[in-house]
């Protein structure tokens, strides 16, 4: 079996898909973590399924490279669902209203595109990819990116799009407001980074629970009872 008819593949492809149709059905600038995010998504699985048919695999290349895409995309789903859309169903605006385009892209780049990442991330290999002290490095775009919006906007006053989101907006509760928010979301990203590793975690023993023991081809000798609980072990560890 190759990996051209391996699901793997093709729930990649799908990504691919998703990410493409949220960035080029929509006018959003670059500004926006929300494309930032898509683009680093779409340019990932690009690139996983270019290496999954070059080394006919179903693992993706770059672990670490896939957690932070992973985490990025976990990012922005929950926050353009329950901070910006305050948990409002996206369904109706994408079958009327005169902004059909706009709802289908938001659609995608949203909800789409994360779920599907985070079901990649749990369901599909390489597993067991993530570590504890990948963290640190995974929290350097998001907060690099508050730090250059932040920045920006103090050195220059007539910057478009000066604050791509509310809570980067000192012009009404004041910097006060806008680090208070930073910390909080700091926090609540270093929750959201561990739950990235743990759902690897979590993959690994579903995984190893679901995957078939190789039955002895011995008899049932006190040898062979031996060799099967050895291969039972190393197969749940794998």
């Amino acid at each position: 079996m190759t990996v051209r008819t391996r699901p793997a593949l093709w729930w990649r492809m799908g990504i691919v898909l998703s990410a493409g149709l949220g960035l080029i059905l929509g006018t959003a600038p670059l500004v926006y973590f929300t494309v930032q995010s898509n683009v680093i998504v779409f340019g990932y699985f690009v690139g996983a399924v270019y290496w999954m048919l070059k080394r006919d695999t179903v693992d993706a290349p770059a672990p670490r490279l896939r957690g932070a895409a992973t985490l990025y995309i976990l990012i922005t789903g929950l926050v353009s669902h329950i901070l910006l859309e305050h948990g409002a169903n996206p369904l109706p605006g994408l079958v009327s209203g005169p902004d059909r385009l706009a709802h289908w892209s938001s659609f995608f780049l949203h909800y789409v595109t994360p779920v599907m990442v985070i079901v990649d991330w749990l369901v599909l290999r390489p597993r067991n990819a993530a570590a504890w002290k990948d963290i640190p490095l995974w929290l350097a775009f998001p907060l690099g990116y508050a730090a250059i919006v932040l920045t920006r906007n103090a050195l220059f006053d007539d910057y478009p799009l000066p604050y791509p989101y509310f809570f980067f907006d000192p012009t009404t509760k004041g910097y006060g407001y806008v680090w208070g928010q930073i910390a909080l979301l700091t926090v609540e990203f270093v929750v959201l980074a561990a739950v990235v590793v743990g759902l690897d975690r979590l993959g690994t023993r579903i995984a190893g629970r679901l995957r078939p023991v190789p039955q002895s081809a011995g008899t049932g000798t006190g040898t062979g009872t031996g060799s099967d609980t050895g291969t039972a072990s190393g197969t749940a560890s794998d």
